[in-house]
């Protein structure tokens, strides 16, 4: 294996960026970054703390961020598993990256910052769905904002090539699995769509 380990050989072997790639960075939210925000109802968060690093989901049934200024970013916590990984590690590291899809489109968002968790009930009651509100909001300064090119989604087929789900393994049986048989996968699975709808929020 050849393996590179200086910035030196990296742009040797790459060269430089595009002009395109290089005039579309922001240090704000220019209107068609936050239309394009506004329009997307899913995002990964990527964040990082002393354990490591830590992706995670976030969606919505309307945008997933509601945009507070040109810099600013808010995200509500909705109910999950409790695990908190992203929000233990906002609270220890703030560096926190985001990366938004819109369903149909090739082009994916990113966002790049910082970030801290809040539960101020003033701005917990903004995102209050039928009576219930998220225990926090992540609050994300923005350093820099900038489109994706739309090769990764596209070689994907994400959205063109239909459900590609078929034959996969359910979350019961990936419990079950991971804990040599000991959790009662299929039981997870068969009360879950109950469960789904009255936890959502």
């Amino acid at each position: 294996m050849t393996r590179i380990d200086t910035i030196e050989a990296l742009d040797a072997l790459y060269g430089q960026p595009g002009e395109a790639a290089r005039v579309k960075v922001t240090s704000r939210l220019i209107p068609a970054y936050r239309a394009w925000i506004e329009r997307s109802r899913f995002c990964v968060i990527s964040t990082v703390g002393p354990e490591g690093t830590d992706g995670s989901p976030r969606g919505d049934a309307g945008p997933v961020a509601r945009v507070q200024d040109d810099r600013t970013l808010l995200i509500p916590d909705w109910r999950g598993n409790n695990r908190i990984d992203t929000l233990r590690n906002i609270v220890r590291d703030g560096r926190i990256s985001l990366m938004f899809l819109v369903a149909g489109s090739t082009t994916a968002m990113r966002v790049n910052g910082t970030a801290t968790v809040s539960a101020d009930p003033a701005l917990l009651d903004r995102f209050e769905q039928n009576g219930k509100h998220p225990r926090s909001v992540i609050v994300v300064h923005i350093a820099e904002v900038y489109s994706q090119c739309a090769r990764a989604v596209m070689r994907a087929g994400l959205w063109t090539d239909g459900d590609q789900s078929e034959g996969l393994p359910s979350v019961g049986d990936m419990l079950r699995e991971a804990t040599s048989g000991a959790f009662d996968g299929a039981s997870y699975d068969k009360d879950w769509p109950a469960r789904a709808k009255t936890s959502m929020w």
